[in-house]
């Protein structure tokens, strides 16, 4: 089977670090979805507008190197366990598929660039390749009695993290407050942990440097760039 892109996601990262590794963590976070084409056409979307939710099924782009193990480390698990891949949504996979469900915001019916769907709560980054989309139907999709392995026993946690004065002054309060949901969940590499580093995130038109000391989280700077490639 061949299947090609049927959209691209337009997001505030134009790199890996830092996104989200769940969909739905930051429910505030806003992306684009952007058809080919050969889609740009109201008729594919006929009805959507009556759903909350959609499922997006994508690539993880920007893994370029093969899937060479099994056995995957969860970050949720700080990185010293291993999990079978498939008992995991690590994105290191044989065939690179990512599954997403996110919240419709609005859909723009007569862009220019054909119907975009804006959502919010997405995981994925600038540009990532969306092979399909289907609606989010509670009846077949919710199980909340479900059993969810490690996920039970692993509590998500999230740091506290501060402004620098002059920072604040740089953000809109929506910008703040997004940027903050997403900085709580710790975008660092597990196996980090130096209170002296600091840290470099790319988030829209900025670049955000940071600094993690124990759970406090310290955003020291946030400029203006035009730079498209992570520091």
């Amino acid at each position: 089977m061949t299947i090609e892109p049927i959209a691209y996601f337009h997001s505030p990262f134009t790199g890996k670090f830092g996104v989200p590794k769940q969909s739905g963590l930051v429910t505030t976070l806003e992306g684009t979805i952007e058809f080919v084409p050969a889609f740009r056409n109201v008729d594919v979307l006929r009805g959507l507008d009556e759903f909350d939710y959609i499922w997006l099924i994508w690539e993880f782009s920007a893994n370029k190197h093969a899937a060479n193990s099994f056995l995957v480390r969860p970050p949720l698990l700080g990185g010293n366990e291993k999990k079978g891949v498939f008992a995991t949504r690590s994105p290191f996979r044989p065939n690179h598929l990512g599954l997403s469900s996110v919240r419709i915001e609005k859909i723009e019916w007569d862009s220019n660039r054909g119907p975009l769907i804006h959502v919010l709560g997405a995981d994925l980054m600038e540009g990532t390749p969306i092979y399909d989309i289907k609606p989010y139907v509670s009846l077949a999709d919710c199980h909340p009695e479900a059993r969810c392995g490690f996920v039970d026993t692993h509590q998500l946690k999230r740091l506290k993290v501060e402004y620098a004065d002059y920072v604040t002054e740089k953000l809109t309060k929506s910008q703040q407050e997004t940027l903050k949901k997403i900085l709580e969940l710790d975008p660092r590499p597990h196996y980090h942990d130096d209170a002296s580093k600091v840290y470099g995130m790319y988030y829209g038109n900025y670049n955000v440097r940071f600094k993690v000391d124990g759970l406090l989280l310290t955003v020291i700077d946030c400029e203006l760039t035009d730079s498209k490639v992570n520091p």
